[in-house]
């Protein structure tokens, strides 16, 4: 049995004038999804949100460290997520979620968990080309996948089912960090998210 409390989702959004909303960047390995996530986070706590960004360095060492890279770790590590994502949200912040998440079933249950809670999921799909990725390869993933040192390694040797009906889609080899955040911070205020 679910305890509910005694503070409603109203009260809190009317004290914090603001509404709790989910956004989920997904993308390939060195797409830009933490790059944006992180600017997000600094645009909108200077807008003065209440704004909290999952990535991860804050699950995979701590909720989800008992967790491998196997399909099925995968799976239970954005199930996760989406449940924490969903409790933020719930208590009215604007959480920004930056995960590969390369399972399009995955981010559909993500999905599905704020519906039935009545939370807005926008899904952003942070999307630049294989070749862009490999050739920005920050932590040299890339070229170790491509050399067998890492198996599973997602867009290599383990699928991306890219998004097919994002809310928003970026292009980083076409966009700007800044532009990344205008065009969300946009689709917030466009929808009512931000005032």
């Amino acid at each position: 049995m679910l305890f509910t409390g005694s503070v409603t989702k109203e009260e809190r959004d009317g004290l914090l004038k603001q509404k709790g909303v989910t956004i989920w960047l997904t993308g390939l390995s060195a797409s830009g999804k933490s790059t944006i996530a992180c600017a997000l986070e600094q645009h909108l706590l200077h807008l003065h949100k209440f704004t909290y960004r999952l990535d991860g360095d804050n699950i995979r060492f701590g909720l989800n460290k008992d967790l491998g890279f196997d399909e099925k770790s995968r799976n239970e590590n954005i199930r996760r997520i989406g449940e924490v994502a969903k409790l933020f949200s719930d208590a009215s912040a604007i959480t920004i979620t930056a995960f590969i998440s390369p399972y399009r079933q995955d981010r559909d249950v993500a999905r599905e968990l704020h519906k039935k809670a009545t939370i807005p999921f926008i899904e952003v799909y942070v999307d630049a080309p294989l070749s862009v990725v490999e050739e920005r390869d920050p932590k040299g993933l890339y070229k170790k996948a491509r050399a067998g040192e890492i198996k599973e390694f997602t867009g290599i040797s383990a699928p991306y089912e890219a998004p097919e009906t994002p809310e928003i889609h970026i292009k980083t080899d076409e966009t700007s960090v800044v532009d990344a955040v205008q065009k969300i911070t946009d689709y917030l205020v466009s929808n009512g998210y931000l005032s």
